[in-house]
């Protein structure tokens, strides 16, 4: 059979510099389907749909609550034309009661062994309006298998030449209950890493020298992360990441794996984050800050101040976002209960749209902090001058290890030479 795959495009936030990343729950996603599965994959925001494509089902993933409304009008144009469509992805999970009025059946859940019983079903004329796998048990995590990277044209992802990283990850959900976070919904408080031979088979399928690795948070299990570094360390990759483990020993063997960045939340002007910065930086590893405006303890003052100290503690990078009520999120139940919310368009839940009454100030005056945020921060240095800088640091490390890729190396001297060496580069 033949099922055509679709990644659905979404608005960038302006005040971002804009570049694609090849999509990661749409491959892991197809390499669950059975082998008699031929697939066709499509990322929207890199190339355009072909409507006409010969396919017998179509499926559409949707990641970000910004893809929703997008995917809707694509499953359109396709039943039109007699084409049944299944939606799934972390979007759909979240915004499936309105999902399901646009689908021939809605999928809920991870789908390693699960996607057969569905084709079966789709096959025998009986597929389900509805099938989800919430509430069940999840599927065991060595199940989880190597992504079908080779379904998307790798050329297509670059930004100015610079090639873009490809995704991966060690684990699957999280220990930790963030406020504004939906991942105890959508995967459980539950820590469940992918074992270690599974990880080092993928590890060995990916040919790009440039990881971001999308877990959740690395820093859940000391003697797993501990591990998982000691096993990257031949790979050289170089790799992005979302908070690690405040250690001296974890972050030594971090280094040593390739760590090139870090995102980093910062959520106070204590000196606990600011060591914690310098800590990354003695390491050789770069930080890019992570900082949500309009929580209810936060006032205009907090706001500013919060602004200051990130100037003063040497971030490589910082990307401002606005507290958003994603649904099935703590926030959105307080926010719904409270009568605070009052856009409900999905097309503006993309954190950098204030859709709620903040408790300190107007919507309007976080809105204006927000953007004061952004031209505050990268008033002597653009964001893409600086994550340029980074990329260059990295290519300049490869070309020390050996593992460049030649079109970079031009790049780097061409535009930067010498001077771009700082803590990331270290």
């Amino acid at each position: 059979m033949k099922l055509k795959l679709i990644y659905p495009r979404w608005e960038k936030l302006k005040r971002q510099t804009t570049f694609n990343l090849p999509p990661h729950g749409p491959v892991v996603f197809a390499a669950s389907l059975p082998a008699y599965v031929d697939v066709s994959f499509t990322d929207e925001n890199v190339e355009e749909i072909d409507f006409d494509e010969p396919c017998d089902l179509v499926a559409i993933s949707m990641m970000l609550s910004t893809q929703v409304k997008r995917g809707w009008d694509i499953a359109r144009t396709f039943r039109a034309c007699g084409k049944q469509v299944l939606f799934g992805g972390i979007a759909t999970m979240l915004h499936a009661e309105e999902t399901v009025g646009h689908a021939d059946a809605v999928f809920l859940g991870e789908s390693e062994g699960r996607m057969e019983q569905v084709l079966d079903d789709w096959q025998r004329g009986q597929l389900k309006k509805v099938y989800n796998y919430m509430t069940q048990k999840h599927p065991p995590v060595e199940s989880v298998g190597p992504a079908r990277r080779d379904l998307y044209n790798r050329d297509l992802y670059n930004h100015k030449g610079v090639q873009m990283v490809d995704l991966f990850h060690a684990s699957r959900g999280c220990r930790f209950s963030c406020y504004p976070c939906a991942v105890a919904y959508l995967g459980g408080r539950i820590f469940r890493p992918r074992p270690m031979d599974r990880v080092i088979e993928e590890l060995a399928t990916i040919d790009n020298n440039r990881l971001f690795v999308v877990d959740n948070s690395l820093a859940q299990n000391r003697e797993w992360e501990k591990e998982l570094f000691r096993e990257m360390i031949p790979f050289k990759k170089k790799w992005i990441s979302h908070t690690i483990e405040d250690d001296p020993e974890i972050l030594d063997l971090a280094a040593q794996a390739g760590a090139w960045y870090v995102y980093q939340a910062v959520y106070d002007t204590s000196d606990y984050i600011r060591e914690r910065v310098k800590r990354y930086h003695d390491h050789g590893i770069g930080v890019e800050g992570t900082i949500l405006l309009g929580l209810d303890s936060q006032t205009e003052d907090d706001i500013k101040r919060l602004i200051d100290f990130l100037l003063e503690i040497d971030l490589d990078l910082a990307e401002f976002t606005v507290m958003t009520p994603f649904p099935h999120t703590k926030g959105y139940d307080d926010f719904l209960r409270q009568g605070r919310i009052f856009d409900f368009d999905w097309d503006h839940y993309n954190a950098g749209q204030v859709v709620f009454h903040p408790r300190h100030m107007t919507a309007e005056r976080l809105q204006e902090l927000y953007d004061y945020a952004w031209t505050s921060f990268y008033a002597a240095e653009s964001q893409e001058s600086r994550m340029f800088r980074l990329f260059c640091n990295v290519a300049l490390r490869e070309m020390n290890e050996g593992t460049y890729r030649p079109r970079d190396r031009k790049l780097a001297r061409k535009s930067f030479g010498k001077e771009v060496a700082g803590p990331s580069a270290q």
